[in-house]
């Protein structure tokens, strides 16, 4: 059945890459990672932070009103990107639009800040509950923006930001709005979350080096690796939605899937990842499975999160791949935002009919218009989401 069209309008993001389209596209096209050395517990891992110039950015949002000092990084970081998304979109305070914007994790460094002070005093500070809900995402970003629209924030996992997706598209298709803001924003650089992902085995170790890891620590798509390579990175990212087809669109939305398989095990999903096989094939429903000219693939670093989904990939498109790429070999793993930063990839491709790939994984050559790409998420619990955007 063909769906109402929707028109993203706008997209924009705050991660280690930057915050500007051209200083992200920049950073695609080289091969340098942005990754950095963090210590814990006196042993050496990876992160990938925000660059300069974003820090910069959300340092000179928290002094435009003394109440954000309060706020947790993911609520900043989210406020950062819808700022520059409905001022690129041409939105106004006078456009009725809603909000929704995920995060896996939530206000992880500001809860953990409380608790440790908890425990310290046996009291807690009076916001600290309002500032740490997962809903003040959302909320604090409709304050910023000053709309009048549903605000809606969820916790999907790692697919948290295409879900969100789903969501306004739902919205929108149902006549219930004609504009929704949407994305995920993640700040989850501290230790007790590192150490919940070392504590999974799904880690890179750089104190365990094999000889691959010194120059790409995550290897997202190499589907030889050895050992596990996930790392975190931290950044939001959003996008603006429309009904129907508008003038100033930077891509459409042409179809979406989404499935959830049953548990295994609480972190993985089946050896082919039927997830993911069901929602690919929900989006292509009204597309040519050859017309899909890129994937930008989940692919987190792990041995079997990168491998099922490829061979899902395999099981949908047969011999005929298409062009298949990441980012998380350059940013890592962004828990609730990795699916939106994943789409503005997608976008940045299309806009300058440009394959980036995977520099250690193998080659492959553009041979046409890149005017199709599928972006795929899931998170822990098989929930998988996928999402077709077109020129």
């Amino acid at each position: 059945m063909q769906q109402q069209i929707i028109s993203i309008t706008a997209i924009a993001s705050i991660s280690p890459l930057g915050n500007t389209p051209e200083a992200i596209w920049e950073k695609y096209l080289d091969e340098n990672h942005c990754f950095t050395e963090h210590v814990l517990d006196h042993k050496k891992t990876f992160v990938a932070k925000l660059d300069s110039d974003s820090e910069q950015v959300v340092a000179d949002l928290t002094a435009s009103d003394s109440k954000y000092k309060f706020l947790d990084k993911s609520v900043l970081y989210a406020m950062a990107a819808s700022r520059k998304a409905m001022q690129n979109a041409g939105w106004t305070q006078n456009d009725i639009f809603g909000i929704n914007i995920g995060s896996s994790r939530g206000a992880t460094d500001l809860f953990e800040k409380h608790y440790q002070e908890y425990l310290k005093t046996g009291k807690a500070q009076t916001l600290s509950s309002p500032t740490t809900t997962l809903g003040n995402i959302s909320s604090w970003v409709a304050h910023d923006l000053q709309s009048s629209g549903p605000e809606i924030s969820h916790s999907i996992t790692c697919s948290t930001a295409l879900h969100s997706v789903l969501n306004g598209v739902a919205w929108l298709r149902a006549g219930m709005a004609d504009k929704f803001l949407v994305g995920g924003s993640e700040a989850p650089l501290t230790d007790f979350t590192i150490a919940q992902m070392r504590a999974l085995k799904i880690y890179s170790n750089v104190n365990n080096y094999h000889p691959e890891l010194v120059e790409w620590p995550n290897r997202a798509l190499d589907l030889d690796k050895k050992q596990n390579t996930m790392i975190l990175g931290e950044g939001a990212g959003v996008c603006c939605l429309e009904i129907g087809k508008k003038a100033n669109s930077l891509a459409y939305i042409e179809g979406i899937g989404y499935a959830t398989e049953v548990l295994e095990h609480n972190i993985s999903i089946s050896a082919e990842a039927t997830c993911f096989q069901k929602s690919m094939k929900m989006a292509l429903q009204n597309t040519d499975s050859s017309e899909v000219d890129v994937i930008v693939m989940h692919a987190p670093g792990t041995i079997k999160g990168d491998l099922t989904e490829y061979k899902a990939i395999e099981k949908i498109f047969g011999e005929s791949l298409p062009l298949l790429t990441t980012n998380k070999w350059k940013i890592g793993h962004t828990f609730g935002a990795s699916g939106i930063l994943s789409m503005e990839f997608a976008i940045l491709m299309m806009q300058h009919n440009r394959f980036v790939g995977v520099p250690f994984a193998k080659a492959q050559i553009q041979t046409k218009p890149i005017r199709k790409v599928l972006i795929n998420a899931v998170g822990f619990g098989g929930n998988a989401v996928s999402v077709l955007l077109s020129l």
